[in-house]
């Protein structure tokens, strides 16, 4: 406030001095009264700027950062501006440079009118935090009015008889300029007859009267001109001229009189055109012509003519234009009254105006945050506004409201100024924007009110996580499935708004049976799509349980996990696997069953699983093939093979039986075993029946042709040692038939493990095995036995009986080159029937 007396006296004392005008001491001494005041009880006030009007655009009215005591990036930070009625076409803030100046010229006549002192006030407003100040503008005026006359001549018709001292009114001039530069006094030309007096009406309004000091002489001077000046008081001074033409007239000594000198009447504001306002009435003593009295407004104020309407001859006043209560609550108008010989007289009717609830309230938004964020405080504000009501009195007290049910309330710490605050927490996924209706009513009869919907926004927070449907998911996969399968959809929902509601899919990295969970499964980020990376094998893993975090893209962000359990479902991809009888390739396996055997003697069961589960592990067992169908059946279930009937002597002793196992999938798998069974009584027979088996089979050509190309490499062997043997023989017999002769008896030598049965060999096993070759075939036979559990090698008799005549014949009668020839045969047949017996094993 001590700044703001400051500023004011400045102002006031330079506008003073550059219009060389004395310093207005009455001025001064409040302004000095009002610091004084204000240093001892520290009364609050609005800062206030006082200007001369028609300054220039871009003028500068005031340094306002500096007197608000702001930082001048404190204004661009908090993006000040000016708000509140229509003074804004008048001054421009400069935020950069924290002043105040001209926006448009400012014309404290046209804004104004007669209203002094001059002024309008806005406000200025801040942000973060928000601030609200009150700037009052004071329009000093200039003197660049000059009076002027509602007309430029007047004609007055007086007697020549009139008495001296008459009246005569000449009217008032205007002057739209006040104080100093308003009308100051009226002056006219020099004559002799009449003199000049001004007076001062109620409302201040100066006029003049002519006095007539002299009597008139119309033989004289039948007609007078004078020239009326109004000057006003500024520096320098403006006049405006009316010219005044007197014609003289013969007696007429009496001059009307009002029958009262202020009428006074009441009329509502909204009155209509044509309503009648009251009548004047002035009486005049002269007779006949002379006694005829006219009506008509005197020129205080120019704008009279536009309201009311006088007629002329009755008096009457009625009402031609529109009243306003809130431009003026009374107005005053000058009445005159003239007869015929130019004597007239004056009174006045004050007319009162009632005022009427004819102006609703004017809601004014200065500052609207929109939008705002759910999370915002209780108390935090949305709009600062004003209303204004026109009208006075109770017509003019105004009550605002907003919508019940919002979680808004309004505050009001100054008369007409209102503040909307929060009332409650905000919620964007209940309710995402709000239009918050200002009711502003007044308290006339009828009442007036005016509406303005303001709509908020609520912006989103991250507020919300992800949510599934469920905690647990479960999702069906066929085994052997394709690698990139959609297996399943996982799919959440985020509450929030754009960005954060956008979610993301997070495979949880986990292990499954020692291996990371992605090398199986992966989920697509945005669509949330489980694909299965590789075939999954029932047999090997039947479920899989993984973690899936579903992220919005908030921040920080949000996140929700959920369980999918991947159930894997079997498929028939396995087919039965018999355990026994063990099938070992072409070894002849046979089940024996004696004559005696009685129905349902259990031959063998057939033994075989399915890794498979389920109904595709269901195992049925069938007879494909049999020897005699009628001997034998197959338990559907158990896989036990039984006789169906007694065993008799016809019956073949060779039996073959194919046994079909077959499980109960879509599209079903079998597996075939071949079951030998020989219907006997004694081993020997089944012996002989079974090496005929044997012979009746085919082995593969490949293999027997390696067998005897293996056979051709030893037999070469063989004879190149027999060849080289027989030469290093000779050689050394040859040599020693120099030294001595001897007759030494040859003593045969047997290594151990021999047996001078007939039987010769050196396998560990007691096996039997006849080679049987064929010079015109490449195929050969081997058959086996084992007989009271003696290992025996036989040897075609005949093959050692060429050994011992070849030996004979070369004479190779040393024991050791014999055993040397010997154990060569015998490794050689040995390895023969090794070969031999993988062929037919």
């Amino acid at each position: 406030m001590y700044k703001m007396c400051v500023i004011t006296l400045c102002r006031r004392i330079h506008c003073d001095q550059s219009r060389g005008q004395p310093l207005d001491r009455v001025f001064l001494w409040r302004v000095l009264f009002i610091m004084a005041v204000y240093s001892i009880s520290n009364i609050n006030a609005q800062i206030r700027y006082s200007v001369p009007e028609e300054m220039k655009k871009g003028s500068l009215i005031g340094n306002i950062a500096h007197d608000l005591g702001l930082d001048v990036q404190r204004l661009r930070a908090g993006r000040a501006r000016i708000v509140s009625g229509d003074s804004t076409e008048y001054v421009e803030l400069k935020t950069d440079k924290g002043i105040l100046v001209v926006k448009e010229r400012i014309d404290r006549e046209q804004l104004c009118a007669e209203t002094t002192p001059c002024s309008f006030t806005f406000e200025i407003i801040l942000d973060n935090p928000m601030e609200l100040h009150h700037v009052t503008v004071e329009i000093l005026d200039v003197n660049d009015h000059s009076p002027t006359f509602p007309n430029d001549e007047i004609n007055l018709e007086i007697s020549e008889s009139a008495a001296t001292g008459a009246l005569f009114l000449l009217g008032s001039a205007d002057d739209p300029d006040v104080g100093l530069n308003a009308l100051h006094h009226y002056t006219m030309s020099t004559n002799e007859n009449f003199i000049l007096k001004e007076h001062s009406s109620p409302d201040g309004v100066k006029y003049a009267e002519m006095v007539l000091q002299k009597p008139l002489d119309r033989e004289q001077h039948p007609r007078l001109s004078l020239i009326l000046t109004a000057v006003d008081g500024g520096n320098p001074q403006r006049s405006g001229n009316m010219k005044i033409e007197v014609t003289l007239l013969d007696v007429n000594d009496n001059a009307p009189e009002f029958n009262q000198s202020v009428y006074r009447a009441t009329i509502v504001e909204n009155a209509p055109k044509g309503t009648y306002i009251t009548t004047v009435n002035a009486s005049d003593a002269d007779s006949e012509a002379n006694s005829l009295v006219s009506y008509s407004f005197a020129n205080f104020k120019s704008n009279r003519n536009d309201i009311f309407k006088i007629d002329g001859k009755t008096g009457v006043i009625t009402l031609t234009g529109v009243l306003d209560y809130e431009r003026a609550k009374k107005h005053e108008i000058g009445i005159e009254a003239k007869d015929q010989g130019g004597l007239g007289n004056s009174a006045k009717v004050i007319v009162d105006l009632i005022d009427v609830n004819d102006n609703a309230p004017v809601i004014s938004v200065m500052s609207f945050s929109s939008p705002v964020t759910e999370d915002a405080t209780i108390g935090t504000t949305i709009a600062i506004f004003s209303v204004k009501d026109l009208d006075a009195g109770d017509n003019g007290h105004v009550d605002c409201t907003i919508d019940r049910n919002t979680p808004f309330k309004l505050q009001s710490s100054l008369r007409n100024y209102y503040t909307l605050v929060t009332d409650a927490a905000l919620d964007r996924e209940r309710v995402s924007d709000y239009n918050i209706t200002i009711t502003a009513t007044d308290s006339g009869s009828p009442a007036l009110s005016s509406h303005k919907i303001l709509n908020l926004k609520v912006s989103d927070v991250n507020d919300n996580p992800p949510r599934f449907q469920k905690s647990v998911y479960t999702a069906y996969v066929i085994e052997n499935n394709p690698p990139g399968l959609s297996i399943f959809t996982l799919s959440a929902q985020d509450d929030d708004w754009n960005q954060n509601a956008r979610i993301s899919y997070l495979l949880d990295e986990a292990t499954v049976g020692g291996s990371p969970v992605s090398s199986f499964i992966s989920v697509n980020a945005d669509s949330g799509v489980v694909h299965a990376l590789r075939g999954f094998d029932y047999e090997q893993m039947k479920s899989v349980r993984v973690c899936v975090k579903a992220q919005d893209g908030g921040s920080p962000p949000l996140s929700t996990n959920v369980t999918l359990d991947i159930i894997i479902q079997d498929q028939n991809d396995n087919a039965p696997q018999v355990l026994y009888p063990v099938q070992t390739g072409g070894s002849v396996v046979a089940e024996i069953v004696p004559r005696a055997a009685d129905v349902g003697y259990l031959v063998t069961k057939v033994v075989a699983v399915d890794v498979d589960s389920g109904q595709n592990a269901w195992l049925s067992y069938k007879l494909q093939k049999a020897t005699d169908r009628a001997l034998f059946e197959v338990g559907l279930q158990n896989g036990e093979i039984r006789t169906v009937r007694q065993v008799t002597d016809k019956d073949a002793v060779k039996q073959k039986l194919t046994v079909v196992v077959e499980d109960n999938g879509q599209p079903s798998r079998s597996a075939v075993v071949s079951i030998n069974v020989a219907v006997a009584d004694s081993f020997p027979e089944v012996l002989s029946e079974f090496t005929d088996f044997t012979h009746e089979k085919q082995y593969n050509d490949n293999l027997t042709f390696y067998l005897v190309l293996a056979l051709a490499a030893v037999s070469f062997l063989f004879i190149t040692c027999v060849v080289v043997i027989i030469s290093v023989k000779i050689y050394r017999w040859r040599q020693s038939r120099f030294l001595y002769q001897s007759n030494l008896p040859v003593i045969p030598y047997y290594p151990p493990h021999y047996a001078d049965t007939g039987v010769t060999g050196t396998l560990p096993h007691g096996y039997n095995y006849e080679v049987c070759m064929t010079t015109d075939s490449r195929k050969s036979d081997c058959k086996f036995s084992t007989l009271g559990g003696q290992n025996v090698l036989v040897v075609d008799p005949s093959f050692t009986e060429t050994m011992q005549r070849a030996m004979k014949e070369t004479n190779l009668e040393d024991p050791e080159l014999q055993e040397m020839v010997r154990s060569t045969v015998l490794k050689m047949t040995e390895i023969m029937l090794k070969l031999h017996a993988v062929n037919c094993g």
